[in-house]
């Protein structure tokens, strides 16, 4: 299945169903009164986050979506049936934002979340709300009301604990492929990742985090170069991200340094509340580097960088050094959790755990001999 991130569509509530001015006319009851019922409400369309959805494709190509319309009322008191809502179901972590302007309707964070994208219309009311005792006989209705209508952008911005950031071939498919469950194409010609790929690392048997692998960058991306920022968005909900940058000087290749300071300027265009999320060096390709010259290599590279957070060496193809910064990530996801997450998953834990267990303390059991 194609991956798409972000998508336009319109959404249209339905019309509430007219009242009716109506009066009784049965046998033995020729003053009945009037009789007309309301309208129907008209149906309203909701968004559903649903993870096991991974991409907005259903709505590149189904762009207009309509809730039905309310029945209207009818005599003898009834009422006029109401329409159905429409669901629609949106992978977790889109946001849904109105075209016309600009304000986020939704942010779909979490599974089985709903939130409302168009009410529908009331239903108008029929001749029975107007009697009263100085007119008997009134023939007042009001019409349904129409339903919302609204052009929304919806954009796809993946869950992950960990981002990585990288110039194409820096060796970022080939670190997720070698410490998670993710299987992305890798090849020795830029631009191999085309879309983003997320992972689940596992650190021991309960203990894992996500990360994100989104296309290379390249200097002049904000003008449109390569495939330009259209993915940076995936990284905005990220705690981390890791800046991995392949250090194997070849006679003929670009300088490292430059290609590093360059994708921190393209960041920091894009967005400054990303680039001063926290953010560690990587120096990859180390196993092509000689022992002997490593150390030197790696100093020399910090120093023209001006880089002053963690530095990590590994090589992501022999997996030298991988492990080590899994433990490293892991470990600074702990600490940056916030005291209600972790009160939140121990809450779970001790429900879970309670589930198939007796507290023999629990006044509510008494042991019979």
């Amino acid at each position: 299945m194609k991956f798409i991130d972000e998508a336009r569509i319109e959404v249209i509530a339905g019309t509430g169903g007219n009242g009716c001015a109506s009066f009784c006319r049965e046998k033995f009851r020729p003053f009945g009164g009037p009789d007309g019922g309301d309208g129907g409400r008209g149906g309203s369309i909701w968004a559903i986050a649903d993870r096991n959805i991974n991409t907005l494709v259903d709505f590149r190509f189904s762009k207009v979506h309509r809730a039905g319309n309310g029945e209207p009322g009818r005599g003898s008191d009834c009422y006029g049936k109401g329409a159905e809502d429409v669901f629609l179901r949106m992978p977790v972590g889109t946001l849904i934002v109105d075209e016309t302007n600009g304000e986020i309707i939704a942010d779909l964070t979490e599974h089985g979340q709903q939130e409302l994208l168009a009410k529908g219309g009331e239903g108008g009311w029929g001749n029975i709300h107007f009697k009263s005792s100085t007119n008997r006989a009134p023939r007042q209705k009001t019409d349904g009301k129409d339903g919302e209508h609204r052009e929304l952008r919806l954009e796809l911005k993946v869950l992950a604990d960990v981002g990585l950031l990288g110039m194409p071939n820096a060796g970022k498919s080939t670190f997720i492929t070698a410490v998670s469950n993710a299987r992305p194409k890798i090849a020795d010609y830029p631009f191999t990742t085309l879309h983003p790929n997320l992972g689940v690392v596992r650190v021991s048997h309960e203990k894992s985090f996500v990360i994100a692998d989104i296309p290379g960058l390249i200097e002049g991306a904000a003008e449109g170069a390569g495939l330009g920022h259209q993915f940076l968005r995936h990284l905005q909900r990220t705690n981390l991200l890791l800046h991995i940058v392949d250090v194997a000087q070849f006679e003929g290749t670009a300088d490292p340094v430059k290609e590093a300071k360059a994708l921190v300027k393209e960041l920091e265009k894009y967005d400054a509340e990303l680039a001063n999320k926290p953010r560690w060096l990587v120096l990859n390709k180390l196993d092509v580097v000689p022992e002997a010259d490593r150390a030197k290599l790696v100093k020399d590279f910090v120093k023209r960088f001006g880089f002053k957070g963690p530095v990590f060496e590994m090589s992501a193809l022999s997996r030298e050094g991988t492990q080590e910064l899994v433990n490293a990530i892991y470990q600074h996801l702990e600490k940056t959790r916030t005291s209600e997450q972790r009160a939140a998953e121990t809450q779970l834990a001790e429900e879970a755990r309670g589930i198939n267990s007796i507290d023999p303390d629990d006044p509510r059991f008494k042991v019979i001999d």
